[in-house]
């Protein structure tokens, strides 16, 4: 039981490395030409497929993977006192995973599909890659409605088990809300609530490394 919460705790603290890597990426280093035609849009995106595909790689499929760790880690440290709140917040739990990883490997295919379309017609090219990338902002995005409803629940069940500090439960509580009122399209909301998982993830890592289940 203790390596697995040393294992989730580890988990949680790349979460929130992997959450901050990808604001400092597409902040200070992603200068995508919005402005520009079509043609050299995806002349930049040829250009930069293979940093954009690793990217992709770590900021969907890896944190999905550790996602996964930290959700089975989570479960086991909460059922014992909330057994059925524990598993229905795992199934959400898991849903996120999938969603999370499945919008990594659309973005990657995707992005190969319609730089060989541009080729050709650059752009019904750009009309598939819009279409493509609502698609991954749908699934692990711009839409944090599954990945809130699972902080939300966990963080009831671990305040209900008397698991975990009590602050960072209240906090997780605040930040799954966030995640759910993400259904509503407003871009500030989906800054507050990866901002703040950022901060929840880190606290959660540390207190899962800190301290063993009782």
């Amino acid at each position: 039981m203790n390596n697995l919460q040393k294992i989730g705790g580890a988990s949680a603290l790349f979460e929130s490395i992997i959450y901050v890597s990808a604001f400092v990426f597409f902040g200070a280093f992603w200068n995508f030409p919005a402005d520009t035609d079509s043609a050299k849009q995806f002349a930049f995106l040829a250009e930069n497929q293979v940093i954009l595909s690793i990217v992709n790689l770590i900021m969907y499929v890896l944190f999905g993977i550790l996602l996964a760790v930290l959700v089975l880690a989570l479960h086991e440290r909460v059922k014992a006192n909330n057994p059925i709140l524990s598993q229905i917040a795992s199934i959400f739990g898991l849903v996120w995973v999938g969603l999370v990883i499945a919008s990594g490997m659309i973005a990657n295919i995707g992005l190969a599909a319609v730089l060989e379309l541009s080729a050709k017609d650059p752009e019904q090219a750009m009309t598939v890659w819009l279409a493509i990338y609502s698609v991954v902002e749908g699934l692990g995005g711009g839409n944090e409605v599954v990945g809130g409803l699972w902080v939300v629940l966990l963080s009831f069940a671990a305040l209900k088990g008397h698991e975990l500090p009590k602050i960072l439960n209240y906090f997780g509580l605040f930040v799954g809300i966030v995640g759910v009122l993400t259904i509503y399209p407003a871009e500030v909301l989906t800054e507050i609530f990866g901002i703040s998982q950022i901060v929840w993830f880190f606290w959660l890592g540390l207190a899962m490394l800190t301290s063993s289940k009782r």
